[in-house]
């Protein structure tokens, strides 16, 4: 019984991050090219625009976890229709990470050697073109390993928000663990955590370093 307890809390886990984790990829990196392209100097500026979006995403990055998922309950009604389970978990789970990972990838785009820039401007590119063919490619081993970050981060998020209710490891720690006074429970799902985090540790920096062309 505890085994299919512990599969389908594991899970859950990773149906949470997995589809919060998609969600962020898809939204953080047109959002951090903004970021990047519409700043000073950058291909496309727009300085009201940058400011906007700049103080957008540190508004949400500067939001403890709980305090986001307990501010954004009205919303996660309003979204999935209820407030408890996985599904309601990944609204906040979501909209917390996406300006986390859109960051990190700023700093990745930014990294890009400015001269292939203006190389590419040289030879008449289009501005698009530019950052489908430059800035992205550049930046893709520092984009995986602040997406590698983004996923361990959600993977300490998600049991938090599993043990106030959404399922998944941390509400299997927190109701037969830490309720009842069960620490083998406790050391099992701790175990398992862990693992998951090396696991997606060792992955994203073998991907990220087989990108590296440097």
């Amino acid at each position: 019984m505890w085994t299919d307890r512990l599969l389908q809390g594991v899970l859950d886990t990773l149906l949470m991050v997995g589809v919060s984790s998609l969600i962020a990829l898809l939204a953080g990196i047109p959002l951090a090219v903004i970021l990047v392209t519409s700043g000073k100097g950058g291909i496309y500026q727009a300085p009201t625009l940058n400011r906007v979006l700049g103080a957008f995403v540190n508004l949400f990055r500067s939001i403890p976890f709980l305090i986001l998922m307990v501010a954004l309950i009205p919303f996660t009604r309003l979204i999935v229709g209820t407030t408890y389970g996985v599904w309601a978990a990944v609204v906040p789970l979501t909209i917390a990470a996406t300006p986390f990972f859109a960051r990190i990838a700023e700093v990745s785009l930014r990294e890009v050697d400015h001269g292939l820039i203006e190389a590419a401007q040289a030879m008449g590119c289009r501005r698009w073109h530019i950052v489908w063919h430059v800035l992205l490619p550049e930046a893709l081993p520092g984009i995986v390993g602040g997406f590698t970050i983004t996923l361990v981060t959600m993977i300490n998020s998600s049991a938090m928000a599993g043990a106030i209710g959404a399922g998944g490891l941390g509400d299997i720690a927190y109701r037969y663990g830490y309720q009842r006074f069960d620490s083998q429970i406790m050391l099992t799902v701790i175990v398992m955590l862990v693992v998951l985090v090396a696991l997606i540790q060792l992955g994203g920096d073998r991907l990220a370093k087989g990108l590296n062309k440097r």
